[in-house]
């Protein structure tokens, strides 16, 4: 990578050029908490330091498989008294607990940690809170990251937010490893699900709005309603070469600060706490041991003044997977110098041993450790924690009231994704017979996704038990309950998410020849990380072979497709009549998906990624013009998926016209200026997202075929027009030179809204 000083960027470029100036923590900072904070690091021995350095998971302080869980006395000892140990992370036996039994495991630790601590040094506790409190029994859990981005409405993410800080702090956790600003760009990753999809600008918006529900509009975590968030991962994780996770990446510099690195620019101005650092490497280089990603474009250029968490055991994998240390002791220098400021270590001590031993032999310099120890402590001091270590669930009257589901509800129907509706078949008459079939029809598991009660989302059928799954969801909800059957088909079985068992096909064939119309559910079920690796991102045989049975009925087919990424489903989408996109729901994804299907409410999702149509043509809309040199062709040579990023459907009727910019030459420092009007000439009310995509016809490195460079979400009556105006920067047009510079270069772009485009020019190029 070239040195800093050629590579010095506009953070309001990367934020997607945003009108306001960037925030950091210590913008205006307290004067009281600094103070304490000199107090304590002047107060403090080196093992102290190192002790708030160190996190540990929960299992290392209980015994093996306790329930109710039981604490190990000795390894309590030895983690606050001997290693004076700062953080714990994770839930207990890889379950999700009541908030009273948080209550309990929490504030039992925060009194270990007082009685050992010399200097009264509260415990940090952090889980993966990631859309609701998902390790939280009797929690509001809204959709998976994927389906909010599929909103196109940034104000609700502040509302989830709010609702997941209020219900984390319930259970006595202040500090959540959430949001995920990894750019999902590439579909056979095992974790697109945990992203806002492939787009940075949708991304970093998406992204800001989820801190502010976290944290609080002006990031008042001390506030016992609000959380510290946590970005991740830092960066560039999210595109590996061969698609698994954790494995390598190779990203030219200009690609990673133009698409991957505008969304953690935009948490860092939104001031999070803290961030989380990539598992795997960039170009060769762990990013666990990358100064200059670390210290050098995290903490110095874009100015993030919180502290940085390594992922599980990584630095322990510097030497053991990445071979890029002689040992786990040189693994824990080259992680420390690089700007690792806390390692979740997770299973032992080695961590605290080694760095006081690198420190006493000058290989890790004081002034690192004292500044890794002052980030983690004034975290610790702006939530609070010295003055109240601990917040009690009878202290929040609204955990999981009807006012949160109803936001959690509403988020899962703004996401339902309408992609094809051939005939009208949607929506479906509340007096049909009804066959809903498929693996995702009755399983709570499928709607959740990972990180749900359980790491892997397994749990989610014995946590999720009260609330309605799709089969469940449409038969509440038609006259006759009996006129909807189920027969699956095919199940998923148990332990490996790819594992399918297959009904009896008699049996399903005779029911569909019975039934008016088939709902299909099918996708995937819960996984994430590693176990959610895959060779084939094709839909899976049995259930490709289930709908082509269906289809033999004779009756109309509608899929729901319940999924954390795209599978390809060419060879039997034309065999559908109607598809929906349900992503991963959450907890209310069956109701939405019912009111959906029967037209109770009007679909509005938009799809936050390009869906392939080929397993060799994962292209994402801002490819290059040569990805379609020649038409469409059906090998799939050129771009041409299955759907495109931003396309959804509603049952209202939408018109564009009228598009109008205010003059067609600008400056750099310009903003443009253009409206148009959206008119609903359908009977049915709706919300569509109008999308401002941007062309530049020439660039000294070849451009994209479009950027998006602004949206909005609207809601029109039947037969209502609105006038829908934007002003977008000329600064927002800036690409990433082959010297690494943020440039608007002069020249001409089209602008498009829908079928309506227009030519403009900037008239100078300006380097940022």
């Amino acid at each position: 990578m070239k040195t800093l000083i050629s590579l010095l960027l506009s953070i309001s470029i990367l934020i997607g050029c945003t009108e306001s100036s960037q925030k950091t923590l210590l913008s205006n900072p307290d004067k009281a908490i600094e103070t304490k904070l000199a107090e304590l690091i002047a107060a403090m021995t080196l093992e102290e330091k190192v002790g708030q350095m160190t996190q540990i998971t929960l299992d290392v302080l209980i015994m093996p498989n306790s329930e109710p869980v039981v604490f190990d006395t000795l390894k309590i000892r030895m983690a606050f008294e001997k290693y004076k140990i700062g953080s714990v992370l994770n839930t207990p036996n890889n379950g999700a607990r009541a908030p009273e039994e948080w209550n309990r495991l929490v504030g039992m630790l925060q009194d270990y940690t007082l009685n050992y601590s010399r200097l009264k040094i509260p415990l940090l506790y952090g889980l993966d809170m990631i859309h609701g409190a998902s390790y939280v029994a009797g929690a509001t859990l809204f959709p998976q990251q994927i389906g909010m981005a599929a909103t196109w409405n940034p104000a609700l993410l502040t509302t989830a937010g709010e609702i997941s800080a209020y219900e984390t702090r319930a259970s006595g956790v202040p500090w959540t490893f959430s949001p995920v600003l990894d750019l999902g760009i590439d579909p056979r990753w095992p974790r697109q699900w945990e992203t806002f999809g492939e787009d940075p600008y949708l991304a970093s918006e998406m992204g800001k709005m989820l801190i502010k529900g976290y944290e609080g509009p002006e990031n008042e975590i001390s506030d016992k309603n609000h959380i510290a968030a946590c970005l991740k991962h830092y960066l560039g994780y999210s595109q590996p070469l061969s698609g698994k996770d954790r494995s390598p990446a190779w990203i030219p510099e200009n690609m990673l600060r133009e698409y991957h690195l505008p969304s953690f620019a935009a948490g860092v101005s939104a001031s999070a706490h803290s961030v989380m650092i990539n598992s795997s490497e960039i170009n060769g280089t762990p990013v666990h041991a990358s100064k200059t990603l670390l210290t050098g474009l995290l903490k110095t250029e874009l100015k993030f003044e919180g502290f940085a968490v390594s992922d599980w055991q990584d630095i322990e994998f510097l030497y053991q997977r990445h071979h890029v240390a002689e040992s786990v002791k040189e693994a824990v220098a080259l992680a420390v110098n690089a700007g690792v400021d806390m390692s979740m270590v997770p299973n032992n001590f080695d961590f605290a041993d080694y760095l006081v031993a690198l420190v006493n032999e000058k290989k890790v310099p004081m002034s690192r450790i004292d500044d890794a120890v002052s980030r983690i402590l004034r975290v610790k001091l702006q939530l609070g924690l010295f003055e109240t270590p601990m917040t009690y669930y009878k202290d929040y009257p609204e955990f999981g009231s009807e006012k949160s589901v109803e936001a959690a509800r509403i988020t899962a129907i703004e996401s339902i994704t309408l992609l094809k509706n051939e005939e009208g078949i949607l929506p479906v008459s509340k007096n049909s017979r009804i066959l809903v079939a498929g693996p995702a029809a009755n399983s709570m598991r499928p709607l959740t996704g990972g990180w749900s009660y359980s790491w892997q989302g397994d749990l989610a059928d014995e946590f999720a038990a009260s609330h309605q799954t799709i089969f469940e969801a449409i038969q509440a909800v038609v006259p006759k309950s009996e006129n909807v059957k189920l027969c699956q088909g095919v199940r998923y079985g148990t332990g490996d998410y790819r594992n399918e068992i297959v009904d009896n096909p008699a049996e399903f064939s005779r029911m569909a020849a019975a039934s008016d119309i088939i709902v299909l559910c099918i996708g995937e079920n819960s996984y994430t990380e590693s176990p959610g690796n895959l060779n084939d991102l094709t839909i899976s045989e049995n259930q490709q072979n289930l709908v082509k049975l269906a289809a033999k009925s004779g009756k109309p087919l509608v899929f729901v497709l319940v999924e954390g990424r795209p599978r390809i489903i060419r060879n039997i989408e034309p065999l559908a009549d109607g598809i929906l996109l349900a992503y991963l729901p959450g907890n209310y994804g069956g109701e939405a998906i019912a009111k959906i299907l029967f037209g109770d409410v009007n679909p509005s999702g938009k799809l936050p990624y390009t869906y392939p149509r080929f397993v060799n043509s994962l292209e994402p809309y801002y490819h290059k013009a040569t990805e379609q040199l020649e038409a469409a062709t059906p090998d799939g040579t050129t771009f041409n998926p299955q759907f495109e990023f931003g396309t959804g459907l509603s049952y209202s009727e939408f018109t564009y016209s009228d598009l109008r910019i205010d003059k067609i030459n600008y400056a750099a420092g310009e903003n443009i200026q253009c409206s148009l009007t959206v008119t609903n000439i359908s009977n049915i009310p709706g919300k569509e997202v109008v999308q401002v995509y941007i062309s530049d016809h020439y660039a000294s490195i070849t451009p994209p075929v479009k950027r998006l460079r602004a949206f909005e979400k609207i809601l029109l009556q039947a037969g209502e027009s609105k006038r829908i105006s934007f002003e977008i920067p000329v600064s927002r047009l800036a690409f990433v030179d082959a010297d690494n510079h943020w440039v608007v270069e002069k020249g001409t772009f089209t602008l498009q809204l829908g079928s309506l485009s227009t030519d403009f020019t900037v008239d100078e190029t300006k380097v940022y």
